[in-house]
């Protein structure tokens, strides 16, 4: 079961999703806040796994609060304004309503937040068991299919929290996946931490300029908090002068 909140300040809002969450046998409804300041309060006494905000609100809107919460739980966003989407994916959202929301994309909206938790749970419990070293590939379930994922075809993964998405020489993968769990799964002589979102394949970088490296016609960030271990694993090692 999930138990969640829903926030938004328009009274029929509010009724119209704790109608739809009262007719999903997955979900439990917790309570409703008005506001976000609103939501801090309940969450310092009842944490949720799931919230349903809105964005357009009085005191504080949703995207500030996002922006200041720290650990939130599995967000979706329930908005008339679809000028808030990338910026609401940027934060991790789980996903984005446009109201006037229908059952049946509330219902698929319910299922990913679903599907995320029982994923989370079970990495929790450890259920997910790491590869024979020899394995030199692994399998994935990216939307309705299970997509066999070589480790040599990898040129560099992304972490959105809620997601990864695994950038490979043919295409690239979205999978429902911390990032922390699949780098404990990864060899770390074959692949490195750059930044807290990216993780490339040693083998794939091709130069390293500033705070960037390049991988084909990738682009990927190094943060302060790495570059030092990437360029003395990368570059040090490999490193021919006169």
């Amino acid at each position: 079961m999930l138990n969640c909140l829903i926030v938004d300040d328009e009274p029929l809002a509010r009724e119209g999703i704790s109608n739809y969450v009262r007719e999903i046998d997955f979900l439990t409804l917790k309570g409703t806040c008005e506001n976000p300041v609103e939501l801090m309060k309940v969450l310092g006494e009842h944490p949720v796994d799931l919230i349903f905000l809105d964005v357009q609100m009085p005191k504080m809107n949703g995207i500030d609060f996002l922006k200041i919460v720290q650990n939130p739980p599995m967000v979706i966003l329930t908005t008339a304004y679809p000028s808030y989407a990338l910026e609401g994916f940027q934060l991790n959202v789980l996903d984005y309503l446009l109201k006037p929301i229908t059952f049946d994309r509330f219902f698929k909206a319910a299922n990913k937040a679903n599907d995320y938790h029982r994923l989370v749970t079970r990495s929790s419990d450890h259920e997910i068991q790491k590869p024979a070293s020899d394995a030199d590939y692994f399998f994935i379930k990216s939307g309705s299919k299970y997509e066999k994922i070589h480790l040599d075809d990898i040129l560099y993964i992304q972490g959105m929290q809620n997601y990864v998405v695994i950038y490979t020489r043919k295409s690239k993968y979205m999978t429902l996946l911390y990032l922390k769990n699949l780098e404990e799964n990864l060899d770390s002589k074959s692949f490195i931490r750059v930044h807290k979102s990216y993780i490339v394949s040693v083998s794939k970088i091709e130069g390293i300029e500033g705070n960037e490296l390049f991988i084909q016609s990738h682009r990927v960030p190094i943060s302060r908090n790495y570059r030092e271990q990437v360029i003395q694993q990368v570059v040090n090692k490999k490193l021919w002068i006169k």
